[in-house]
């Protein structure tokens, strides 16, 4: 039972942790990746559909993406969407082809993302800390029904302490490799 909760504690933080990731990837650093723009969606035939399903998106230098839509017809369609993002990208066409150039952030712009990488980062270890609260309290559940002895259940929320402390170093050490990346020129 308690390798149970142990477990379930554990796979819980390590979602938190790709959910931190994931969400990092989307603030931008001035390079170009696919997954800046994968959460923007395109009307298609008058529904919303993410653009990874309409066009193909990669990177063709280190600050330019080209988005390719698998349809001629929808080349102005997804220029749209991307120009009315909140990512400030300014895409341009070429026939089937739209290129997206990457603009330099000012320093101003990059603290304003270290704020907001800040705010992501506190939100993980937020969710970690939850999670770490929801395991202690089935533990002392157990306890309480005295399915387990109170060594046991000291021992066991000294562990799910010690999966925590290990997840929200992991956390930081995503928090500190995205503030170097943002604030490097």
């Amino acid at each position: 039972m308690i390798e149970d909760i142990k477990k379930d504690a554990e796979t819980r933080m390590g979602k938190s942790v790709q959910s931190l990731k994931s969400e990092l990837a989307k603030i931008r650093t001035g390079r170009a990746h696919p997954s800046l723009i994968e959460h923007i969606k395109v009307d298609y035939y008058g529904s919303e559909t993410p653009i990874t399903q309409v066009a193909n998106v990669a990177v063709e230098d280190a600050r330019t993406l080209m988005v390719t839509p698998w349809e001629k017809t929808m080349v102005q369609a997804v220029e749209k969407a991307i120009m009315i993002s909140d990512l400030g990208l300014n895409p341009m066409s070429a026939g089937d082809v739209i290129r997206i150039p990457m603009p330099a952030l000012t320093e101003e712009r990059r603290k304003e993302f270290v704020r907001i990488v800040r705010q992501e980062a506190e939100n993980g270890r937020v969710a970690a800390r939850n999670i770490r609260r929801d395991a202690i309290a089935d533990i002392k559940e157990l306890v309480k029904e005295k399915e387990i002895g109170e060594d046991d259940g000291r021992k066991a929320e000294d562990d799910v302490q010690k999966i925590t402390d290990k997840y929200i170093a992991e956390m930081d050490d995503v928090l500190a490799a995205k503030e170097k990346e943002l604030m490097e020129i």
